[in-house]
């Protein structure tokens, strides 16, 4: 009886405790089991977003006036007070068994009480295939970096499934119009139909039931989800299958576009409310709806712009009369006679790239005279585009944009916070926490002394090495200037369709130098040079990297060095062509030879983390599959995404290939080094044959009758002529198995790269 009495006591407490737990409580669990009894969480009523630390006895007090503001505070006293910075690569850390103590209080606060996260391309370009524990950690990430206004589009495909449902059309032909799970964000965009799917009717209900959890989790946690709405699009068909006043929005990169229901058309309203009915239906109301029409698309004389906006507000305020409009600023979008007859307070404009070409009003090549005028808007962050992979930053750029958009003598409103607006995440952290902490830093600051704190937050220690690596990487390729509209990182040159003149892998990164690739080398030296103590000690009391510290440093050495190497092989990639051109047969089979030994050696150290191998991606893709059928259309999606992207004609003539490239284990084995190889060999066939003895060319032959100019273009070097993309589609329709586990040692493998390349 006794311990039966216990045992019920024990229960009692147990449920006490969970009874009174907090959604940061929770969150402080899936961090660390157990570690939410170390810290009492206050929720405070006050007229300002704040977060406040301080101390009560053993606990660590945390203070905030809602959950998210707290999660800040929680981020702030891990990083700064424990040592723990927790980030993509590892969102879990064990805790000490004592907290450092707060030893005196301290207070944060903030006007920018919007702070926005995602982009509808990081759905399709990161997040295509996450389930629901991936899920669970971005939003811990969310709440820890401050965002309160996520954008939450995970099932809209199930939206307009039944809504077309309910206009008559069959599943056949919804399957022609919604995109596959890898490309249903530019579905979502009104810049492509059908391509990808058609989708299984299991994808409509797992995406479902994953949507209703991300919600539950992000009001949990007081974040307002911003919910797609309803922007006009249509299937291109729509005129002929529904009698629809429609426009024809042509292609976008060799893609049929979705229809633009025109405001004039008698039926709008209606079948805005089918939108609406059957959004709330399977997701609830909302406060804030995203609604981005006639997004990358030319002016439409057929179009009554401000007609069309003013039926779109009307018919998301009839769902929620208080409803704000969300809408990026990209290109020509919003366009001003859409939006300028908005009331102020209804419309919130996120300028999507307020790092390098701010639409806000201050200097840039998007300028915008008067901003956006009586509209709210959001300083946003885009940093990478396709999810590509690459050290990268604004640093200079970012703090001097960000802090003069507040300053008082402009032309131009105050934003009413900040974005993360990335194509892809999971990289660079260090540019997302410098952009997390802004709001909550009122002083302007240098990039060198907060680096110095960010490394003593990251790894747990102080090494004169590792900061010296980082100052130097800060001032380097993390500091790209004004001026250098590139977009995303230097594109790695494995990457990238060959030629004789390779610069960047994609069709628009409008890619320019900006720093010598000498510093990435002796920053990676360096790194190397601090981690090796750091590692070596530390694992003698720690069997694996679970540890965030270890964790953080492996991570950033693998990715450092990773960058390091693929700047040299740049280098070497030009010796090669020279070697071509200067027709020296035998140091090119030298140089060329050494730029493949440099591509899969990138392989083999990228192999070391789950984070750089292919596998992470399309083992992803496939568990989304519940019949081989399935897996293999997930498959095909995942691996056509980061290569061809579209078809043929989009692939090539459209640009769209190696958009989404990566420079990931597996993929540069199996998919770059084959590229370089063939065109290596087709160089040096070309430069073989021609010192062979021209039969045809002995007393006349079919170049006799040319001119001089014709024969003098005839003895340049000359490009060899290889069908890529007919090399490239197998790939995308093998089932061939990539892991996600990996293999060897990080600390080995970057070490023998680095006297690789120091050993030249």
């Amino acid at each position: 009886m006794k311990v039966k009495a216990k045992l019920l006591a024990l229960v009692c407490v147990f449920g006490l405790l969970t009874a009174n737990a907090t959604p940061i409580d929770d969150l402080i669990e899936r961090i660390d089991k157990g570690a939410s009894r170390k810290f009492k969480i206050e929720l405070k009523q006050a007229g300002k977003d704040y977060f406040e630390l301080d101390q009560q006895g053993s606990r660590v007090v945390i203070r905030g006036n809602s959950w998210v503001n707290i999660g800040v505070g929680l981020n702030w006293y891990l990083k700064y007070y424990a040592g723990i910075h927790l980030s993509w690569n590892q969102m879990q850390a064990k805790l000490p068994d004592v907290l450092p103590p707060v030893a005196k209080k301290e207070r944060h606060e903030t006007n920018l009480t919007l702070r926005y996260a995602f982009n509808y391309c990081t759905f399709s370009y990161s997040m295509a295939f996450w389930d629901w524990e991936r899920w669970q950690q971005e939003i811990d990430w969310l709440c820890l970096h401050g965002v309160n206004l996520p954008l939450a589009i995970v099932g809209e495909e199930c939206v307009w499934r039944n809504m077309l449902l309910k206009l008559g059309y069959s599943e056949e032909e919804i399957g022609k119009f919604i995109a596959g799970p890898a490309f249903l964000a530019w579905w979502e965009m009104n810049n492509l139909e059908g391509w990808g799917g058609p989708l299984p009717l299991s994808w409509y209900t797992r995406q479902e039931q994953l949507q209703k959890k991300i919600l539950k989790r992000m009001k949990e946690l007081g974040m307002h989800a911003v919910l797609p709405g309803y922007c006009g699009m249509m299937p291109h068909d729509a005129k002929a299958r529904l009698g629809l006043n429609v426009s024809d929005a042509g292609l976008w990169n060799g893609f049929q576009r979705p229809a633009n229901l025109l405001p004039t058309d008698e039926r709008f309203d209606e079948i805005a409310k089918l939108y609406y009915d059957e959004l709330t239906k399977l997701y609830g109301k909302a406060d804030y709806y995203s609604m981005d029409p006639f997004h990358e698309s030319h002016d439409d004389a057929t179009i009554d712009y401000a007609e069309s906006g003013r039926k779109l507000m009307d018919a998301m305020k009839r769902v929620n009369p208080k409803a704000v409009w969300v809408i990026q600023g990209w290109t020509e979008n919003p366009r001003p006679e859409m939006v300028d007859p908005m009331k102020a307070g209804d419309l919130l404009v996120l300028d999507l790239f307020s790092e390098c070409r701010p639409m806000f009003g201050a200097p840039s090549i998007w300028k915008r005279g008067n901003g956006y005028k009586q509209h709210q808007w959001l300083f946003c962050l885009l940093e990478n585009f396709g999810a590509n992979i690459g050290l990268h930053g604004r640093m200079d750029q970012l703090l001097n944009n960000f802090y003069g958009a507040s300053n008082a003598v402009k032309t131009w409103s105050e934003p009413s916070g900040i974005g993360f607006t990335m194509e892809g995440s999971e990289n660079n952290p260090v540019m997302f926490e410098l952009m997390s902490e802004l709001p909550w830093r009122p002083q302007k600051f240098t990039k060198e002394e907060w680096i110095k704190s960010y490394v003593k937050a990251r790894y747990n220690t102080e090494n004169a090495d590792i900061e010296k690596a980082w100052q130097l990487l800060s001032k380097t390729i993390y500091n790209c200037p004004a001026g250098n509209n590139q977009q995303g990182p230097h594109e790695s040159i494995f990457c990238g369709r060959p030629s004789l003149n390779n610069f960047q892998a994609s069709s628009w990164s409008k890619m320019k130098n900006y720093y010598d690739p000498a510093s990435t080398l002796e920053a990676a030296r360096l790194f190397l040079q601090g981690a090796e103590s750091i590692l070596l000690r530390d694992r003698q009391k720690s069997l694996n990297t679970e540890h965030s510290t270890l964790n953080n440093i492996e991570y950033d050495l693998v990715d450092i060095t990773r960058q390091a190497l693929a700047d040299q092989a740049r280098l070497q990639y030009q010796h090669v062509i020279a070697d071509y051109k200067a027709f020296s047969i035998e140091d090119f089979k030298r140089s060329s030879e050494r730029f493949l030994h440099m591509l899969l050696l990138q392989d083999s150290l990228l192999a070391t983390r789950t984070e750089f191998r292919l596998g992470h991606w399309t083992q992803a893709a496939i568990n989304c599959g519940t019949t081989p059928e399935e897996q293999q259309l997930y498959e095909w999606n995942a691996r056509v995404q980061i290569t061809t992207w579209g078809n043929r004609y989009c692939a090539d003539t459209g640009g769209l290939r190696d958009y989404a490239h990566k420079e990931w284990q597996g993929l540069l084995r199996d998919f770059y080094y084959p590229r370089w190889k063939a065109y290596f060999d087709a160089l040096l066939a070309q430069m073989e044959a021609l010192t062979m003895p021209q039969p045809e060319l002995l007393g006349g032959g079919p170049n006799a009758n040319k001119t001089a100019s014709e024969l003098f273009a005839m003895a340049l070097p000359q490009e060899v002529k290889i069908d890529w993309y007919a090399l490239e589609e197998p790939w995308t329709l093998r089932h061939n198995k990539y892991t996600a586990q990996p293999e060897g040692d990080a600390l080995q493998l970057s070490s023998r790269v680095l006297q690789f390349l120091l050993n030249k």
